[in-house]
């Protein structure tokens, strides 16, 4: 009995001079995003409520498995504006509630307002969702990194494809909406870039109607072959960012020509039928959990889940200069299901990436494609390159 009390007293004397288990260093992430518009031509593209939370809440769940090795916690906080709401006062809210970085789903206005008004505070935003290439060029912001792709790396990643199938002579038809210009534009430039030509351009004007009630299908057949008649092109594409009529357009053509930009052969970075290098398992993940497709916001939301993770991770430091810091250094790169490792681009910090090409069910290519070649990184031939870049980091 008297042994066996001096084993116990020393037992816990040994127990005493370990140190105790240090707290995990808790990081939040906010998400900042927008109201996505129900206007859609098919109710299998109607916004889920989720959308874009859902790719950040499973980029957290995946840090915290890595969490539990390298004592990290990981919280995302949601905040999704309705129209009208303050998307700066939003973001402070984030902030206050502890948030070290913000993932934000925001147009390019909101988002620069938001950059311009957390500068004093060495905010981290990532742009989950914006696509406008003047973000990156003559818009760019220090405290802003792009996840997202661009336009031009989304009509470049197509655009590549088109010309390596001989397909290069293109009838463009574009919205009337501005984006849908902004979007025409980029496919202009894109020809430009690889060689295709541009035979004719035409507007699809909205008439602003019911996009699912007013369009049926025998009226569409009947308004459709005319503005698609003659020119002698190769392939239509469809500048229409509004989704006012991209999806009318195959099958419906007075020629027998393929369709791709909105519809028909889409230029996306993810897409719910997407199953290479791995993604089935990010895709089965995602389903279980949610009960829907992966989407590219929701899948660009991961990505920048997951950056903040690994800069957390490498930093030893939720603090966001340090974050900064590594996220833009030599040494990062990230693993997101694409084939390659992804790493950003120093003169304006957007995230290389390849391009997906896809149908709706499944994915037919992914650029960049064979030959398209370059001095530094073949994914630098989508989107802007340095020689041509217009940033100048404020």
């Amino acid at each position: 009995m008297i042994k066996r009390c001096v084993i116990g007293a020393s037992v816990a004397a040994f127990l005493a001079i370990i140190p105790a288990a240090a707290e995990p260093l808790r990081v939040k992430l906010g998400v900042l995003r927008q109201q996505h518009s129900s206007e859609t031509l098919s109710i299998l593209d109607l916004p889920a409520e989720d959308d874009t939370l859902a790719g950040a809440l499973i980029g957290v769940a995946d840090d915290n498995t890595t969490g539990r090795f390298t004592g990290q916690s990981y919280e995302a906080i949601d905040e999704k504006l309705a129209p009208g709401d303050d998307a700066v006062a939003a973001a402070q809210k984030l902030l206050d509630q502890g948030a070290v970085a913000i993932l934000a789903d925001l147009s390019a206005d909101d988002l620069l307002h938001v950059a311009d008004a957390l500068k004093s505070r060495d905010t981290l935003v990532l742009n989950v969702s914006a696509a406008d290439d003047r973000l990156r060029e003559e818009d760019c912001r220090a405290n802003v990194i792009h996840v997202a792709p661009t336009r031009s790396m989304l009509t470049d990643g197509l655009a590549q494809y088109l010309v390596w199938k001989q397909w290069r002579r293109w009838l463009v038809i574009k919205g009337s909406h501005p984006e849908d210009e902004l979007l025409a534009a980029a496919y202009r430039a894109s020809a430009k870039k690889f060689g295709a030509k541009i035979v004719d351009e035409r507007v699809y004007v909205d008439t602003e109607g019911g996009r699912r009630s007013d369009s049926g299908s025998v009226q569409t057949q009947r308004l459709i072959p005319p503005l698609t008649q003659g020119s002698g092109y190769d392939v239509l594409i469809a500048a229409d960012e509004s989704e006012v009529f991209g999806n009318y357009l195959p099958y419906r053509t007075f020629d027998p020509r393929p369709v791709a930009g909105a519809a028909g052969l889409v230029p996306t970075s993810w897409d719910a039928s997407h199953e290479q290098w791995g993604a089935v398992q990010l895709q089965n993940r995602f389903r279980a959990q949610f009960h829907r497709g992966m989407n590219a916001r929701d899948h660009q939301a991961w990505i920048a889940a997951r950056m903040v993770g690994e800069a957390v991770t490498r930093a030893a430091s939720a603090d966001p200069k340090a974050l900064r810091d590594y996220l833009l250094g030599p040494e990062f790169t990230i693993a997101a299901f694409k084939g390659v490792r992804l790493s950003l681009r120093p003169w304006n910090r957007q995230l290389r990436q390849p391009i997906l090409l896809g149908d709706g069910r499944m994915i037919v290519s992914v650029s960049p494609q064979d030959g398209f070649l370059h001095q530094t990184s073949e994914l630098d031939t989508l989107g802007v390159d340095k020689p041509e870049t217009k940033c100048r980091l404020k």
